[in-house]
């Protein structure tokens, strides 16, 4: 069976989130399940987590679906701010962006200082209440007016 892809006219996800998953560290972790939560939550009709990496390459399918979006919401974990900035250098401007270290007082932990003897599964580097509170800020830019 041949698959079928999006193209332009055809049905798509009401909103985009794009979260910098940076998984060299806790923010990064933190920035991409605390998006997916918030999609798990609203469902893929109202939003998804798009591809970040394709927006520079132009795959036409991530861009047309980023250019239907009524809100196009960024992620991320630290200062870097790598989501907000591809999404902005691909010809987009987000609704909104949040960065975790300043909108809910993360501090951002680099995986790999503990790589040695003391090193841990990379949940233990994760709060479920980082988590929490980055999925309601999605949500909450998501629905609101």
């Amino acid at each position: 069976m041949e698959q079928k892809h999006w193209q332009e006219g055809m049905k798509t996800h009401e909103n985009i989130v794009y979260a910098c998953f940076g998984c060299l560290s806790n923010t990064g972790i933190t920035a991409g399940l605390g998006s997916l939560e918030a999609v798990k939550e609203l469902g893929l009709d109202k939003v998804a987590v798009g591809c970040l990496a394709s927006l520079p390459l132009g795959i036409a399918p991530v861009i047309g679906k980023t250019k239907a979006a009524k809100k196009i919401i960024t992620v991320d974990g630290c200062p870097f701010e790598c989501s907000r900035k591809t999404v902005e250098a691909a010809g987009f401007k987000p609704y909104k962006g949040f960065m975790l270290v300043r909108d809910i007082g993360m501090s951002k932990k680099a995986l790999h200082e503990d790589i040695g003897a003391s090193l841990k599964p990379v949940m233990d580097y994760v709060s479920p209440t980082d988590v929490q509170r980055t999925k309601e800020l999605v949500k909450k830019a998501i629905l609101e007016e």
